[in-house]
C-alpha cells in the first residue's frame, strides 16, 4: 500500500482504522514519513502505540481514539483504508471536502463504487488475492460567476 502510494518523507500518512498501527508504522520506519493512527476503540490505539514505541517510530506518530468520520484529516497527503465498502463509500464526501488535490488514497479489498481508480494492483496472498486500489483526489472545479 506505501509502495502504490509512493509514500515519501514529506508525506503525512492517516489509517483511519489504524487496528495495530502497522501501515503508519512502516510508513515512519521504511519512508521516514509521519504519520497519524485513527482507531474508535481504544485498546487498539494502545496497542499502536506500543508498537510504534518498539519499532522507534512513536515520535512520528499521534494517536486519536475517536470516530474516523470525526476526525480532522486536512493535514493528510495520504489516507489509508482497510475498512469495509459501505465505510468507504460513506467516506466519499469527506475526503473530497477535506483532502487536499493531489492527496493520495489507497484501499485493501473495496472499491469507492463510482469512483474509478487511478491504479488497481492485485496482489496473491496465502489465502487469496488481495485488491489494492489508489485515487488521487482531484483540483476543485473554480466556481463560476452567476
Amino acid at each position: 500500500m506505501l509502495k502504490l502510494a509512493k509514500v515519501r518523507r514529506a508525506d503525512v500518512v492517516y489509517d483511519l482504522g489504524c487496528g495495530d498501527g502497522r501501515i503508519v508504522i512502516a510508513a515512519a520506519r521504511d519512508r521516514g514519513a509521519r504519520g497519524v493512527c485513527v482507531d474508535i476503540d481504544p485498546q487498539r490505539i494502545a496497542e499502536a502505540r506500543e508498537n510504534a514505541r518498539r519499532a522507534g517510530v512513536a515520535d512520528r506518530i499521534r494517536f486519536l481514539t475517536q470516530d474516523l468520520f470525526q476526525t480532522d484529516i486536512r493535514e493528510a497527503t495520504v489516507v489509508m483504508l482497510f475498512l469495509w465498502p459501505k465505510v468507504n463509500l460513506d467516506l466519499r464526501p469527506k475526503l473530497l471536502r477535506e483532502l487536499k488535490p493531489g492527496a493520495r488514497v489507497v484501499s485493501h479489498m473495496h472499491d469507492m463504487g463510482t469512483w474509478q481508480p487511478q491504479q488497481t494492483v492485485r496482489i496473491a496472498a496465502t489465502d487469496r488475492e488481495r485488491t489494492i486500489y489508489l485515487w488521487t483526489i482531484p483540483r476543485r472545479a473554480k466556481q463560476g460567476r452567476s
